[in-house]
């Protein structure tokens, strides 16, 4: 029980991410991505939306994605409730009240568009695109770790004060 309680190392997990490539193309036919799952859930609550990216958009067949992503969450939510030694909070001290607030949700704008203005998000385009061959996704992926090094060299004032990054 040990090994399933303890992380793993990166050896072991990232080649088993890795091999949900594969296997949702050979089982079902279907790149991973997860950012689409937005899209999807906004077409099946705004039907009736005057916006053509989400009224012409047929959430019915992409309803896989949704139960994968359901998934996810239901998993991480039962890992943090029975394999954290301490208790997970939702949502930690330093995002509490207005200002936690507003910042959460500019960062979430910010990620939105990015994902819509990249056509993906950063799985999608470094595991299903890189393994695909796709260009575009190898480009996507290297901008996103050079902005990622940018920020955390470049802007150290982002950390919230005693917090590692």
């Amino acid at each position: 029980m040990k090994i399933v309680l303890s992380p793993w190392p990166w050896y072991v997990a990232g080649p088993m991410i890795g091999l949900v490539v594969p296997l949702l193309l050979l089982t079902v036919g279907k790149p991973f991505g997860i950012s689409s799952s937005f899209r999807h859930l906004c077409s099946l609550a705004l039907p009736g939306s005057r916006l053509h990216y989400l009224n012409q958009h047929d959430w019915r067949r992409e309803t896989w994605n949704l139960l994968f992503v359901g998934g996810i969450a239901i998993g991480a939510a039962l890992g943090a409730q029975f394999h954290s030694a301490e208790p997970v909070l939702l949502l930690p001290d330093h995002y509490s009240g207005l200002s936690g607030i507003v910042r959460l949700f500019l960062g979430g704008l910010l990620v939105g568009f990015g994902t819509r203005y990249a056509d993906g998000c950063t799985s999608g385009h470094s595991i299903m695109g890189i393994s695909s061959l796709n260009w575009p996704s190898l480009v996507a992926t290297l901008s996103f770790f050079a902005g990622g090094l940018l920020v955390i060299h470049v802007v150290p004032g982002l950390w919230v004060v005693g917090s590692a990054p």
